[in-house]
């Protein structure tokens, strides 16, 4: 039985009609559907898998209803597989949920007829070291970040590329992302607009307590470690916006290119510019 997996977004009114009737469209078309809980429970269906055992069921493609949170969260699941990944916009910006509801049909469609575009989308990742061993390792798609939390106090940070040292400083924090995330965070914080494909890596800091300080664009295939001195408890590491962890004095982050990449169904070559001009009103005056 040829498989697709359904991730969907919590609390989606329209998910009470849509997904019944996706699910039947799927089914009529010979493909059986293997839903997470979030779907399971607006289906009523029983074909219910945790999302972390969703690759061994082996789907042909993932198909995301909901946001770009929800495709993050998605693509961490998937970041170990070759498995096509197609994001339906339910959320509000939907900057990587390419796809407008209304089109969900007819790219599924062409999907199927091999028309669409399937773009490849590099990952990043981190591995958090303490005491002289990894304590944590992570893939990200958008973006890994140390900030301290809510003591309104600056954490003092060290980089190094390739164990030469860029920079000391303080700082609110330190974003580290993707071609993919330069859009997310690091865009809030002054960083660099970078195309998809390019290969590079982007260290932007939050607020830092120097002027001279700006963003960087470094090799996607270079070392990256950030050493961190902060308050214990009071300073964490996020995966994506959406796994945290506390950090501890001495800890050290090192990044780099992940091994590992998304591979994204899209409506055309030239989607990237095209929802930069709808969504962040790029290049207008």
């Amino acid at each position: 039985m040829r498989r697709i997996a359904i991730i969907s977004k919590p609390q989606k009114e329209e998910l009470i009609t849509l997904l019944p009737e996706f699910i039947l469209w799927l089914r009529t078309r010979g493909f059986e559907p293997i839903l997470d809980p979030v779907s399971g429970n607006y289906a009523q269906e029983k074909n219910v898998v945790a999302r972390n055992e969703m690759p061994a069921e082996d789907p042909e493609l993932v198909v995301v209803l909901g946001g770009d949170g929800t495709l993050l969260a998605a693509a961490r699941v998937f970041a170990k597989t070759n498995i096509p990944v197609m994001s339906v916009n339910l959320g509000s910006l939907g900057f990587l949920t390419e796809v407008r509801l209304a089109d969900i049909y007819s790219t599924l469609e062409g999907w199927c007829d091999n028309c669409c575009a399937i773009e490849t989308r590099a990952m990043l990742h981190s591995e958090l070291w303490r005491d002289g061993k990894v304590f944590a390792e992570h893939e990200a798609l958008n973006d890994v970040v140390i900030a301290k939390g809510a003591i309104a106090r600056m954490v003092n940070f060290t980089i190094k590329l390739d164990n030469q040292l860029v920079a000391s400083f303080r700082a609110d924090g330190v974003i580290v992302a993707t071609p993919t995330g330069s859009t997310a965070y690091s865009l809030a914080a002054n960083g660099p607009i970078v195309v998809p494909n390019v290969d590079a890596l982007i260290v932007s800091p939050v607020c830092p307590h120097l002027l001279t300080l700006r963003p960087i664009v470094v090799r996607g295939d270079c070392n990256l470690s950030l050493s961190v001195e902060g308050i214990p408890d009071q300073t964490y590491l996020t995966v994506d916006g959406q796994e945290a962890i506390p950090l501890k004095v001495g800890d050290e982050l090192r990044c780099r290119r992940s091994q590992y990449a998304v591979r994204m169904v899209r409506l055309g070559s030239n989607g990237f510019f095209d929802v930069l001009r709808s969504k962040l009103k790029w290049g207008e005056r």
